[in-house]
């Protein structure tokens, strides 16, 4: 699917159709300004489905760096840990 371009004037006359644009197509919007790209738009769902990706992918990159430090422990001490945890809550 190829992007939606508006330019800036159309955010400022035409809002409420960029917003429609930004949730029933789940993608943003991107804005020009003097012809040129300026910014994206997009909805809140959308924002926070990226957000949460790039939260999971640093979860992941500490993870594999805690492994490649040996930074490790066998599974069942690990969630023997986690159980007292959450028992002492």
């Amino acid at each position: 699917m190829l992007p939606i371009i508006r330019p800036s004037a159309d955010l400022r006359n035409n809002y409420n159709e960029i917003s429609q644009l930004c949730k029933e197509n789940n993608e943003p919007v991107f804005i020009t300004k003097n012809g040129h790209g300026d910014v994206a738009i997009m909805s809140i769902e959308l924002y926070n489905q990226l957000a949460g990706r790039q939260e999971l992918y640093r979860l992941i990159d500490t993870g594999l760096e805690d492994v490649k430090n040996g930074r490790v422990r066998p599974y069942k001490e690990a969630m023997a840990d986690v159980r007292k945890k959450v028992a002492g809550q």
